[in-house]
């Protein structure tokens, strides 16, 4: 009998042929300055066969150390002399890392590895195997590698580990890395995230593990959802609306609405919709009835309401404006409103007249609709409050006395609550309203009770001190596409250099269907893509609109 011989391997400069199949294989000859742990699981082709293998040789600590004092002294000395070449900023870089990690490896936290990586493309065809090569090594390049072919060295590139020929490897095989830069080489981690309870934000980019979050099980309740117009901020917070009714259907949700694009779609769910200031319902921002008739603590309140809509008050005019406040809620029982505020401070000696007319704005103005007893106080699980045709300048004023009604809202009942912001930004114009939106956003927890703020730029938020506590008071953070990733962003959430250029390239649901984001939950950083069922995009789509991000529902994107 005669058997069948397979035919010893073929090698050639670039590629290698074994029996049937063809192999080129990629080398690593250097890596970003960033690692971020778990990447190449989103790297490898999950439609292409690519064999990728790690080597790794533990240093001894003596030897590591030397290694890292090297560097340092070769650091030094290239600053000492103007850098031959090499910038500046890239050599201190240099020095400071080894300086960092040799204090690492003396105490034990670190240790260094000599690490060689080869990727190998197969394919039953020469070009086919080349061109899975060719884009695997740009999505190594974007990602900040440099990476080569090997030539007239393929057999020695693919040998494994424990060939006793291993010992040669091509020249820039060898990399040092330490412990965490070794471990971000890993892809064979599971970063979905399923929660008991928990809601469906989103599908890995990667292989489309699901991520379930429970914002109630979790340390803090509140989200925060940033992306440019377009991008599909509004239609990713009516996804957690309608998601968190489905598994909390008894949690309260209100939502303030300053562009009144989420009123049909509360009421296509049997909510209650408020429209404030258009005669059609008042919320009076005096009603001490939002802290549980404790008089003292909402005159507290009134000053940062009237800074908000009075941003030029003098310090006299803002110091009488205090004291007439403070005289309204003592020694009284009645519900105040804003016709009795101007006629306590007429009563002063010598009123100022500039505060009076500004005063007059409540009794004869744009804002008289608010000026008298709350005639709409919505009962309804799900609320929403619809502030469109209010001027700009007067929504933060809004949006702030509407905030504390619902702080009181939300301290009066009992279960899970969930408020959405819409247009955040507009409180941190002042001072005043971005400190009390900071806390009410630290406080909620203690009822059971999380924000959902949505915002265009987190860049709003970083320029205070108190929105930058709001955003430390956010468990998880969803950005889409941004218009820019500004160097405070990037610090303050922890973005590498790919994440951060990536952001403002994340695709929009107009152009695939689906919503491209980066959330932050925790020290994780998840890549998702926010799908909704068919039923859900139908509803979505339906109420929201084009402004949201949502796609026509005949397309059949962006749904399961």
């Amino acid at each position: 009998m005669t058997g069948r011989v397979e035919a010893p391997p073929e090698e050639h400069p670039h590629w290698i042929r074994i029996g049937q199949r063809f192999v080129a294989p990629l080398l690593v000859r250097q890596f970003p300055p960033e690692l971020p742990f778990g990447f190449l699981g989103r790297v490898l082709p999950t439609t292409e066969p690519v064999e990728f293998a790690i080597e790794a040789h533990r240093l001894p600590s003596e030897r590591a150390l030397e290694i890292l004092h090297r560097a340092r002294t070769v650091a030094d000395a290239e600053l000492a002399t103007g850098g031959r070449g090499t910038p500046h900023a890239e050599l201190e870089v240099e020095r400071d890392a080894a300086e960092e990690f040799g204090r690492a490896v003396a105490r034990r936290s670190q240790e260094l590895w000599r690490v060689g990586i080869r990727f190998a493309a197969e394919a039953d065809s020469r070009p086919r195997a080349e061109a899975v090569r060719v884009r695997l090594a740009e999505r190594l390049t974007a990602l900040g590698f440099r990476c080569r072919v090997p030539r007239h060295e393929v057999g020695a590139a693919l040998r494994s580990p424990g060939d006793r020929s291993s010992s040669h490897r091509p020249e820039g095989y060898w990399q040092t890395l330490p412990t965490d830069g070794l471990a971000a080489l890993f892809p064979f981690v599971d970063e979905a995230i399923v929660e008991p309870r928990g809601i469906l934000v989103g599908l890995a980019l990667a292989d489309a593990s699901p991520v379930f979050l429970d914002r109630w099980g979790r340390t803090s309740h509140s989200w925060g959802i940033f992306g440019t117009t377009g991008a599909g901020k509004s239609y990713t917070a009516a996804l957690a609306v309608l998601r968190s009714r489905w598994a909390r259907p008894t949690a309260g949700i209100t939502l303030l609405d300053p562009l009144g694009e989420f009123a049909p779609f509360v009421r296509a769910l049997g909510g209650d919709v408020v429209r404030v200031g258009a005669g059609e319902g008042r919320i009076n921002p005096l009603d001490p009835a939002t802290t549980r008739g404790d008089r003292s603590e909402k005159a507290a309140r009134i000053g940062a309401m009237l800074r908000a809509v009075f941003p030029t008050l003098t310090d006299d005019e803002a110091a009488r404006l205090d004291s007439a406040v403070t005289r309204l809620y003592t020694g009284r029982d009645d519900v105040p409103t804003f016709s009795d505020l101007r006629a306590e401070v007429a009563r002063d000696r010598d009123p100022p007249d500039r505060l009076l007319g500004l005063l007059e704005v409540f009794r004869s103005g744009s804002l008289r609709a608010v000026n008298g007893a709350s005639q709409v106080l919505p009962d309804s699980s799900l609320v929403d409050v619809d502030l469109h045709g209010i001027p700009d300048d007067q929504l933060p004023f809004h949006l702030t006395y509407l905030l504390d009604w619902v702080y009181g809202r939300i301290r009066d009942r009992p279960g899970p609550k969930l408020v959405v912001v819409d247009e955040v930004h507009l409180l941190l114009r002042h001072r005043a309203t971005a400190e009390f939106l900071d806390r009410v956003v630290r406080h909620v927890r203690h009822f059971e009770a999380g924000f959902l703020l949505l915002s265009q730029r987190p860049d709003d938020f970083l320029d205070l001190p108190s929105g930058r506590g709001v955003l430390q008071n956010l468990d998880a953070v969803g950005l889409l596409r941004l218009p820019g990733v500004s160097a405070a962003t990037r610090e303050f959430f922890g973005l590498t250099g790919p994440e951060a250029e990536w952001l403002p390239k994340a695709r929009l649901p107009r152009e695939i269907g689906y919503a491209e984001s980066l959330w932050r939950i925790g020290e994780l950083h998840l890549p998702l893509a926010i799908v909704a069922s068919t039923p859900e995009h139908t509803l979505l789509a339906g109420t929201l609109g084009q402004g949201t991000g949502a796609v026509e529902p005949a397309s059949g994107n962006g749904s399961l």
